[in-house]
């Protein structure tokens, strides 16, 4: 008889966690002066932890910290450090007791998803969007809903799709700056959304990862929009932390002790040594904002040559390090198309059906915040794969 196999291992894959794969594959077979790989397919900075960071971190191990379990909400000094940066960015009090660190935001949506949501409830999100927002959601039994947006809005959700629901779902997922295409919603269409939800009991989980790096406007935090939303925010991208794995959470009320009681028994706590790290990463503002300077620059240089290299359907790219690219002029599958890039060209990307499964096809996601030089060259090689 065979054994049962759970529904959550019907996940679909995060496609690009195979195109690291296939890239590292790749690079490997190269021989001493080959052109490397240039990796534009995952959102890693290629900056690092920022050096004082760091250094707290060897200060503490040298200390002899026995870096034991903390709270399962995380270091109490962490957690007012995290309130501490909403009253200094944004100008908006968030009570420390608010504050869950977790392990990454990988971590913090099963978090507020088993929190916030029923099995069987429905989810909407923008599509184009983070695959792992679904796959979660339909791992744990509820149901994502995907709300088709284009170039016309932004690649972001509108009142108007909200309104066309019947009947309202229990939640919106909403990401300003967005994953794939960078783009940010203006504030007054920010404040209409996040209106709409408290107006119809819609539970706002607000994915603000991406928050400090933006090129323009500086976005809203749903920390102030409405009661009950849920704010998601990790050290990954600003603060360059991914491989530490720490996020957190601004939570309302009426979740705190719900989501202390699941991180209690599915994580215990984030790792201590990356507590101690991400505290001692607000000191570091002058290294980070020179991180952002150098992917303005790649975003400048990219969003300037790729047109000439024949990607010349690009997404505006407000914020994150992403460039959303119509490739439907070159190609009907970017799976292949990929696929075909990494082998011929040594570039690696991630194709659009990650993010957008009906409509991805003719899509692919160029991330820059790898190398500068990287960046730079990316173009050319890309003319003389496509023959320009």
């Amino acid at each position: 008889m065979a054994l049962k196999i759970g529904r959550g291992a019907e996940a679909p894959p995060f496609l690009v966690m195979d195109v690291i794969t296939a890239a590292n594959a790749k690079a490997a077979t190269l021989a001493p002066g080959d052109p490397g790989v240039i990796r534009m397919e995952v959102g890693q900075p290629g900056t690092g932890v920022p050096r004082g960071a760091a250094e707290a971190a060897i200060r503490a191990l040298q200390a002899g910290d026995p870096m034991g379990y903390t709270e399962a909400f995380g270091r109490r000094s962490l957690r007012e450090r995290i309130a501490q940066h909403y009253a200094e960015r944004y100008g908006v009090p968030v009570p420390a007791d608010r504050v869950a660190v977790t392990v990454g935001a990988s971590g913090a949506f099963p978090l507020a998803f088993l929190a916030a949501f029923d099995p069987g409830d429905a989810v909407a999100m923008a599509a184009p969007f983070y695959p792992p927002y679904a796959n979660i959601l339909t791992a744990l039994g509820m149901r994502p809903v995907l709300l088709p947006c284009g170039s016309e809005t932004r690649w972001q959700p509108t009142v108007a799709m909200l309104e066309a629901m019947d009947p309202r779902p229990a939640g919106l997922i909403l990401a300003s700056p967005c994953n794939p295409a960078g783009t940010m919603l203006p504030p007054e269409e920010f404040a209409a959304i996040a209106e709409w939800c408290g107006t119809n009991g819609v539970r706002l989980v607000s994915d603000e990862i991406y928050h400090g790096l933006t090129y323009g406007a500086v976005p809203e935090t749903t920390a102030a929009a409405i009661p009950g939303a849920i704010v998601v925010n990790s050290f990954s991208k600003y603060f360059s932390m991914t491989g530490w794995r720490i996020g957190w959470l601004v939570l309302p009320e009426d979740l705190v002790r719900p989501v202390e009681c699941l991180a209690q028994n599915l994580f215990i706590s984030a790792p201590h040594v990356a507590q101690v790290t991400a505290e001692a990463a607000f000191g570091c503002r002058e290294e980070l904002e020179a991180n952002i300077a150098r992917y303005r620059r790649s975003r400048a240089g990219l969003l300037q040559a790729l047109p000439q290299a024949g990607f010349d359907r690009l997404s505006p790219a407000d914020g994150a390090f992403y460039l959303w690219a119509d490739i439907g002029h070159l190609a009907n599958d970017s799976i292949e198309f990929c696929r075909r890039m990494l082998a011929e060209a040594g570039i690696a990307a991630t194709p659009g059906v990650d993010f957008d499964r009906d409509r991805g096809r003719r899509f692919l996601r160029f991330s820059y915040c790898g190398p500068e030089a990287d960046m730079a060259a990316a173009p050319g090689r890309l003319a003389a794969w496509l023959g320009r």
